[in-house]
């Protein structure tokens, strides 16, 4: 979840920090940033860990998502969703593919502690070609979290459930993905925890805080506060996170009247991406529901 300003920025001190590695001896050399080589390390990543992708249709939009290949029955489905992805090149180019180069939501998935659970990518993130005639970059930028966004969620969020006989949701949304969560949460009757990672919960305050051009065509979780009041909420912040910063998250919460505030906890060393995954194991002890 990154003003346009951010993502080329992050990627040149990628690139330097991989040229350092290399010429180190570290690591031998460093992946393109092509969709295709995106899709590949996800892929592998899932592999290694025994999951594998599932192509999801909705309307209008052809999701991706990993699933373990053991599926089981669970009254319970976890379901981490992920960032933006890579919208933007540079300050002024849009990404032709959002892919994230580095799929945090998927490696927090594969960190799940038990099969009951799944990943779902944004829409246009891991699609071919055929899938995507629906593409249109403003669906990873301007309006990311349009109501076509969320229906599309709220189809393959059904679709999930319906594999493992699943009554109730837990959502797990990293950064764009907490605002796409927290708004299918409002619209769904069977959520039974909203937890967010590095979340943006109020895209109109974070593009102030930014000073950049607000997302218009894009639904805001903080005008659906009162629809979400009755969901249990959990909020992560990363004490060093300069993207999403605790105070926009604090304000979200503040939304809420005393005694119905949810929860925010602020995590010191963390920033926006590091080292959620890492952490993931002992955190997910702390702020999912015991598993059936």
């Amino acid at each position: 979840m990154d003003p346009p300003g951010t993502h080329w920025q992050q990627g040149l001190r990628a690139g330097l920090v991989c040229a350092v590695l290399a010429l180190t001896g570290w690591i031998t050399g460093c992946a393109p940033l092509s969709g295709e080589s995106r899709w590949q390390r996800a892929d592998a990543l899932a592999t290694q860990a025994r999951w594998h992708p599932q192509r999801i249709v909705t309307a209008p939009f052809v999701l991706r998502a990993y699933v373990p290949q053991q599926r089981v029955r669970a009254d319970t489905l976890t379901v981490y969703i992920e960032g933006d992805g890579l919208a933007w090149l540079s300050p002024t180019e849009i990404s032709a593919d959002p892919t994230p180069r580095t799929p945090v939501a998927l490696q927090m998935a594969l960190r799940h502690p038990n099969a009951a659970a799944a990943y779902l990518a944004r829409p246009c993130q891991y699609v071919a070609a055929a899938d995507a005639q629906h593409c249109d970059p403003r669906f990873w930028t301007s309006a990311r979290f349009a109501p076509e966004v969320v229906q599309a969620t709220d189809q393959a969020l059904t679709t999930l459930m319906q594999d493992v006989g699943a009554r109730q949701l837990v959502l797990v949304g990293y950064s764009g993905g907490g605002a796409v969560a927290a708004l299918v949460a409002a619209r769904r009757k069977d959520v039974l925890r909203l937890v967010t990672v590095a979340g943006n919960l109020d895209h109109a305050a974070w593009t102030r805080w930014h000073k950049v051009t607000p997302l218009s065509g894009s639904l805001n979780p903080a005008n659906e506060w009162e629809r979400l009041r009755d969901v249990p909420q959990i909020h992560l912040a990363g004490a060093l996170d300069t993207v999403v910063p605790p105070p926009l998250t604090q304000a979200y919460v503040d939304r809420y009247p005393a005694g119905q505030r949810p929860q925010l906890r602020v995590l010191p060393g963390q920033d926006h991406s590091c080292c959620w995954a890492n952490a993931w194991p002992v955190l997910a002890a702390q702020v999912l529901p015991p598993p059936d």
